[in-house]
């Protein structure tokens, strides 16, 4: 198992938890730091980290940055096209230098990420939600061009990650409670809940094209 995120003190301590919790399986798990945020970078970033990993059977694309939100009358190009770097061309690249590195069959494949902004909109979330919608559209064409390799999405709504933790304690329960009131399962999603969204789409040989929403039925209200 390799892991890559934009931070090595990121990487290291994934690494280490994974070590401490599956010591048979984690003992073979690495990482690497590479930032993906960068046009200039991008597409070398991607193809440096894959030379690292040698064969594989699955990748799975998680990367995000912090959300683009913004009034649509304060947006400019470089808002624009920045908005999409991690999430959306992070994605295309990541696909067009794949193939060299996966085993070939429907026993490999991708795994992207989008969001539920990709299926219910929120107001000033325009720049994000066109990249998060047009991940759904990608994933399709991807299936396509990558037969027999198979590309799936995961389309997670709130989740209680680690990405919270720098939001103050008091405004962090006032969002997940928010969250939890206009789910209908009364609670927000768990790393170990949404997980079996990405092991099902690796683990199924006969799923290509397609998504799993995993929301707790928030956008059904």
């Amino acid at each position: 198992m390799i892991i890559s995120s934009s931070r090595q003190n990121r990487v290291d301590e994934a690494v280490s938890r994974l070590q401490k919790a599956y010591p048979s399986a984690g003992k073979n798990a690495t990482g690497y730091a590479y930032d993906m945020a960068s046009k200039d970078t991008l597409e070398s970033n991607i193809v440096d980290l894959l030379s690292k990993c040698g064969k594989l059977d699955h990748m799975v694309w998680t990367a995000g940055d912090a959300l683009a939100a913004a009034p649509i009358g304060e947006i400019n190009m470089d808002f624009a096209v920045q908005a999409g770097m991690v999430r959306f061309f992070g994605p295309l690249m990541l696909a067009k230098h794949a193939p060299k590195y996966l085993n070939p069959g429907p026993e490999s494949s991708i795994v992207l990420t989008t969001g539920s902004v990709s299926e219910k909109p929120i107001p000033g979330w325009s720049a994000i939600a066109g990249f998060a919608t047009g991940l759904q559209g990608l994933n399709r064409s991807l299936a396509l061009d990558l037969k027999p390799i198979r590309v799936n999405l995961v389309s997670p709504g709130a989740v209680d990650t680690e990405l919270w933790a720098g939001m103050p304690e008091d405004a962090r329960k006032a969002t997940f409670k928010s969250f939890e009131e206009k789910s209908l399962t009364g609670r927000v999603g768990q790393v170990t809940d949404v997980v079996e969204s990405y092991l099902y789409l690796m683990k199924d040989r006969n799923v290509t094209g397609s998504m799993i929403s995993t929301s707790s039925g928030g956008l059904l209200v």
